[in-house]
């Protein structure tokens, strides 16, 4: 027994290799976990393929002035749904997200984590590619709605990746920690934009370079699965008892030997075996109180977090600030992104999530409103960072959130429709920005933000279960 790489001395006869039963006691095995080398570079190597995802997330507001200089679309357009004008190419990037978080992260629960991971990030490669190389509006509609495809599923693909590799004692600050990698796309993009798409380098538009380094996630996406394994715990729960006890001891043996000395017991039984998830049952108690919740969340959040993210340049102008300005003013204000899930490492597992997420919104609300206020630019800065953290620090909070509250044999499936919802308010919350700026201003925006916040808050405080230091299989249950 002493030559076995995991706890064997604890392991109970169901889970040892070729033992009725084997890996049934997966997800306890899972938490038992101490934070070592190996378990961070889990994290970082999904937290790398999620980086491209932001880029291409964030990249749309950069890449806007260049599409424009190229003539290929034009600021607005004389019809509603124009598809010659700026707005057609957000548009068809959120109505790419929508479709993949709501039709197709399913395919997680049916083929695996690592399968659609990897492909989903090849999708958004190949079409991001061939997006650079179109020449009308049309076309580059086209290949972004493909390419948002792929960002949709891939980001509910890394959530639950990342929930369920990692010990529930370190989930909060795993979320922080991938966020903090994620977000380092925001001034990445803000910086690779400035530099470019001014420029034509080799006679390619500047705009086109920008998205041609996004599509580069394919030159990695097989690095990265070399390096990281299925979930266990979805091979548990799919019955494939031998590969997941093989991944098991593996993980067990590199952590072990890091670790310095023999892992603690494994004191809890997993959620069984059980069929695979029917749509229908995101609507039976427990689960149907939590999937209203996160979609009357999601509904709302994504109101508040892209009002200001996606309006920053042109609220700074309507505070009189010259258009100059406000891009140098907006670039500072990104470069704060990383450092909101920085913040949350120190303490994401010491706070109750649900408290994060409220408190995160309150920020958001108070902050905000002091920003409609003001005039000075070191004040209007300040609060524009203020704001930004408390938006990524929401956003730490609640990807974790969300892919705790439901069972592994239909996470990613019930993460994907509510997180949906976020897409489709998304979509419109350009359109409710715009009208209350123009008729109301910066505090008219605001109103309409705070208001948002307001629901965000009332939704997770009052109706949302507590997740923090408990087994997924517990809050399952």
């Amino acid at each position: 027994m002493a030559s076995l790489p995991l706890d064997a001395a604890n392991a109970s006869p169901s889970s040892r290799p070729g033992a009725a039963g084997a890996g049934s006691r997966i997800n306890a095995r899972i938490d038992r976990l101490p934070a070592t080398r190996t378990v961070w570079m889990l994290v970082f190597l999904l937290s790398i393929g999620g980086w491209f995802e932001f880029y291409d997330l964030f990249f749309t507001a950069y890449v806007g002035p260049g599409l424009v200089k190229s003539g290929l679309y034009s600021t607005t357009t004389a019809s509603f749904f124009g598809f010659s004008g700026l707005g057609a190419f957000v548009a068809a990037s959120f109505a790419g997200l929508f479709i993949g978080t709501f039709f197709l992260t399913r395919l997680a629960d049916r083929y695996g984590r690592r399968a659609v991971f990897t492909m989903s990030l090849l999708l958004y490669s190949a079409a991001t590619l061939v997006m650079a190389f179109q020449t009308s509006a049309h076309t580059i509609n086209l290949w972004r709605l493909i390419a948002g495809i792929g960002v949709g599923v891939e980001l509910v693909t890394i959530d639950t990746y990342v929930s369920e590799l990692m010990p529930k004692h370190l989930r909060g600050r795993a979320f922080a920690f991938v966020h903090l990698v994620q977000y380092t796309a925001v001034p990445t993009v803000a910086l690779c934009s400035w530099w470019l798409v001014p420029q034509t380098p080799f006679g390619i538009d500047g705009w086109r370079w920008v998205v041609i380094i996004g599509a580069l996630g394919a030159l990695v996406v097989w690095a990265i699965r070399r390096r990281v394994p299925e979930s266990p715990r979805w091979l548990a729960q799919q019955g494939r008892h031998d590969e997941a006890e093989a991944v098991m001891r593996k993980l067990e043996a590199k952590v072990e030997a890091e670790y310095g000395r023999a892992l603690p017991p494994a004191e809890a039984l997993d959620e069984p075996t059980q069929p695979r998830a029917r749509f229908s049952e995101i609507w039976q108690p427990p689960y149907r109180r939590r999937a209203i919740t996160m979609l009357v969340f999601n509904l709302f959040q994504a109101i508040g977090f892209y009002g200001f993210a996606s309006w920053v340049p042109t609220l700074l102008v309507s505070k009189g600030v010259t258009i100059t300005h406000s891009l140098m003013y907006s670039f500072v204000i990104a470069i704060s992104n990383p450092f909101g899930p920085l913040l949350g490492m120190a303490f994401a597992d010491r706070i109750e999530r649900k408290t994060l997420i409220v408190l995160s919104a309150l920020g958001i609300a108070v902050f905000g409103s002091l920003f409609a206020m003001q005039t000075s630019p070191a004040a209007l800065m300040t609060l524009g960072v203020l704001i930004t953290l408390c938006g990524t620090l929401l956003s730490v909070g609640y990807h974790a959130y969300q892919t705790e509250l439901f069972p592994t044999r239909m996470r990613a499936t019930a993460v994907g429709f509510v997180y949906s919802m976020s897409r489709l308010s998304a979509m419109f919350s350009g359109f409710m920005v715009a009208f209350a700026l123009r008729h109301a201003g910066a505090p008219g925006v605001f109103a309409l933000i705070g208001a948002a916040m307001l629901a965000v808050m009332a939704a997770i405080g009052f109706f949302g279960p507590r997740t923090n230091g408990r087994a997924l299989d517990e809050i399952s249950q």
